[in-house]
């Protein structure tokens, strides 16, 4: 590419930094937008910086909103004996669009990564446990990914809860071992939530 450390360099490199862009998707977003009119160009910065200014945590389950608490919180017909916990805001919205768990949701932001540097107090565990203070909470569905990472934090919060008398439960593994949840279809995610066992 010419112009080494130019403008179209930085847009690569920034698109570099989202997550599963490597080097060449890097490229082809930045000449897409490189083709873009400058009206169209100007409606993606302007909907970029206002997702930015205009979101903000849930202060019930830390999803990502414009209102708060957030449209699955403040439901009515949501059951709020049982909380769905998950690892990024899209596995909520995910697990919501197949329909069958009417309950809600708990998100982390991440997962306990000792080898990337992330432990309990890194993702939004502290919050989960004020939740569960008014003892009204029956049930909390851990539906962290079924890999390493997602595996150590199910197992840590199964820990800390122990004492506290919550039933808690992990998701089937209908969903294959190693993947995210975000690659999982529909069924195979009602599966999961209508197999899940006691830890």
């Amino acid at each position: 590419m010419q112009d080494e450390g130019g403008a179209i360099a930085t847009l690569v490199e920034e698109f570099r930094q989202l997550p599963g862009i490597g080097p060449k998707s890097a490229q082809r977003l930045a000449f897409h937008i490189l083709n873009l009119s400058k009206e169209e160009a100007g409606r993606l910065a302007r909907a970029i910086y206002d997702a930015k200014q205009k979101t903000r945590f849930c202060s019930v389950c830390c999803n990502i909103t414009e209102t708060d608490p957030c449209h699955m919180c403040s439901d009515p017909k949501r059951e709020r004996s049982i909380i769905c916990v998950v690892e990024k805001p899209g596995d909520a919205a995910l697990i919501d669009r197949g329909g069958s768990f009417r309950g809600t949701y708990h998100i982390l932001h991440g997962a306990i990564s000792p080898l990337d540097g992330v432990g309990p107090d890194d993702i939004r565990i502290k919050e989960l446990l004020a939740r569960l203070e008014d003892k009204s909470v029956t049930e909390l569905i851990v539906a962290t990914n079924p890999n390493t990472n997602g595996e150590a934090t199910a197992m840590y919060i199964h820990e800390i809860l122990r004492p506290l008398g919550v039933k808690v439960t992990r998701i089937a593994q209908g969903v294959p071992v190693g993947s995210d949840l975000e690659f999982a279809d529909k069924s195979t995610l009602a599966h999961a939530l209508d197999g899940r066992r006691e830890m």
